[in-house]
């Protein structure tokens, strides 16, 4: 894949979204910058108003959904606060405004957005496995079983990264760091220099266990190998 000149990554935060869910793979962008300045990274919301994400961390976004930022990946992380994104008109109207060529991102629970919005339907996809304590009783419900439950046209993987063409999804909390990386391959950069990024960040050890747990999905391949 050749590389793309410039890669802009919008990062969206709205109330009680899960801090490392949005922070990993902004981290990410910000080291790989350092490499090469024409990577950025920055946070949308709903206004320009602050946001105060899970257990009070609370950050300025950079634009609005009405500034309409030229970007190359949107993301949506997990988090408490997804219960109501997912019923968020005005996110999912912005949503269907971005480029065909812009990708669709998640890390944690914020593919529930994208599976509310019918747009998992015939694709693969992937959500946190591990629940806690309230999801695991009988009065909760593991995120990756809801996921089936919102899409029942998806296919639910259990992959660390699912890559559907136009659509990434992150498994768990700390699956952004590897949804980072991803979003670097996806903009071209190669093996050499994600694994750089990786050991600047002191991650080689788990860049190493996790950078082939990734599944590859293409409506066109699947409906062909079955």
């Amino acid at each position: 894949m050749a590389r793309m000149q410039s890669f802009r990554l919008g990062v969206y935060v709205f109330k009680e979204a899960e801090v490392v869910d949005y922070a990993a793979p902004y981290g990410v962008f910000s080291v790989a910058k350092r490499f090469d300045p024409e990577l950025e990274v920055f946070l949308v919301a709903e206004s320009m108003r602050p946001v105060q994400t899970q257990a009070g961390f609370t950050v300025l976004p950079n634009y609005s959904f009405s500034d309409t930022p030229a970007m190359d990946a949107f993301l949506i992380p997990g988090g408490f606060g997804t219960r109501q994104e997912m019923n968020n008109g005005n996110l999912h109207r912005y949503i269907r405004t971005l480029p065909d060529n812009c990708l669709l991102t998640s890390v944690c629970t914020g593919s529930w957005i994208y599976a509310r919005m019918g747009l998992l339907d015939g694709l693969a996809a992937t959500n946190r496995k591990e629940p806690d304590r309230l999801e695991s009783s009988h009065l909760g419900k593991t995120p990756i079983d809801r996921l089936a439950e919102i899409a029942p046209a998806c296919q639910v993987s259990h992959a660390r990264v699912v890559d559907a063409g136009r659509i990434v999804t992150g498994g768990g909390i700390a699956s952004g760091m590897e949804v980072g990386f991803h979003l670097l391959r996806r903009a071209g950069y190669d093996e050499e220099f994600i694994a750089e990024v990786a050991r600047v960040m002191e991650y080689t050890k788990a860049y190493q266990q996790y950078q082939h747990d990734i599944d590859y999905f293409r409506p066109a391949l699947n409906r062909a190998s079955a």
